[in-house]
């Protein structure tokens, strides 16, 4: 049975990637602080609580543990956040990343898939934006995703025997179709939970930053992924990692995007609510379009996604909202 050690996996893409490991029948161990996950969404294997800026604690779980490969989500990731608190954001997201690179190396544990995020881009001048596109970060968290991408290159040109797949996230969404785990972070900045809680009443109304863009309705347009087309690219890229294959870089989305108002106007649709929307000023540093060229996973991994559907993801993430009982 191979062992896989997974940071962060507590969380909501994390865990969603644990639930899949196990249904594989992977021997699963997860290693999370609790910051910002949840015990109870651990579905397989065993949880550590514990913090990778312990490195003693992080070493001794590797030498009794004996994985194969971690896949590594632990990291800060609210964008305004880092914008505030760069120094938190590098220490946890970088730092705390070298910390668990070092013990591995000490280990000899040579498979590494990374969470990294389509912010590595900042404003990108091609859409759709292919892998070889400039990494242009506009905020501190993508400065840290994009440094560590940097790392991992450098590790993997070392002579070490280290190989890494880099997932780049566009905007993960929905939530396990069986309802079994999903989206429970109290304070959130993602545009469709915040439209689900306004229906809910959570909000009294919902805000649309940015009503002047050079797009067909004005509002950003984002490339929507739901979260288990995500967890199913991380267990076929762990499986290439652990046939032999070379490291790489991939984009993680649908490769066409949905504007605000068309996001809105589907969750009225799937909730039947019609909450109170407003026009609020612009956002610094977002982007018009956002959507991910992700012909080279499907060509080279051949992923191919079954939840293509913005009113699907939509509905996965309303009925795990529904039922939510943090």
């Amino acid at each position: 049975m191979t062992k896989v050690f997974v940071t962060g996996g507590a969380g909501y893409i994390g865990s969603h990637v644990v639930k899949l490991l196990g249904e594989k029948g992977y021997d699963v161990l997860v290693y999370d602080n609790l910051s910002t996950g949840h015990e109870w969404a651990v579905l397989y294997g065993k949880l550590i609580k514990a913090d990778l800026a312990d490195k003693e604690t992080l070493k001794k779980v590797f030498l009794e543990f004996k994985p194969e490969a971690v896949i590594h989500f632990a990291a800060s990731i609210v964008v305004p956040e880092s914008v505030k608190y760069p120094l938190k954001y590098y220490r946890n997201n970088v730092i705390n990343t070298i910390n668990l690179l070092e013990v591995m190396e000490e280990c000899k544990v040579k498979k590494f898939i990374f969470s990294s995020s389509a912010a590595v881009y900042g404003i990108p001048k091609k859409i759709p934006i292919p892998e070889t596109e400039p990494l242009n970060p506009i905020n501190p968290y993508g400065e840290t995703k994009a440094t560590v991408e940097r790392i991992l290159r450098d590790l993997a040109n070392s002579g070490s025997e280290f190989k890494y797949v880099s997932l780049r996230y566009f905007n993960v969404a929905g939530a396990d179709p069986e309802g079994k785990i999903g989206f429970a972070y109290p304070k959130t900045t993602h545009l469709i939970i915040r439209a689900l809680k306004t229906a809910k009443g959570e909000f009294d109304k919902l805000e649309i930053y940015g009503t002047d863009y050079p797009t067909p309705d004005g509002t950003c347009i984002r490339d929507y992924i739901h979260v288990t087309d995500l967890a199913e690219a991380h267990i076929i890229a762990l499986e290439y990692l652990l046939d032999g294959g070379e490291s790489d870089v991939l984009n993680c989305g649908y490769g066409r995007g949905f504007s605000v108002k068309e996001v809105i106007s589907m969750v009225k649709k799937v909730t039947g609510i019609d909450f109170k929307v407003v026009e609020a000023p612009r956002r610094p540093g977002d982007p018009a379009i956002l959507v991910a060229d992700s012909s080279k996973i499907k060509e080279k991994l051949h992923w191919s996604p079954r939840y293509d559907d913005l009113e699907f993801i939509i509905k996965t993430a309303w009925h795990w909202e529904k039922n939510f009982n943090p």
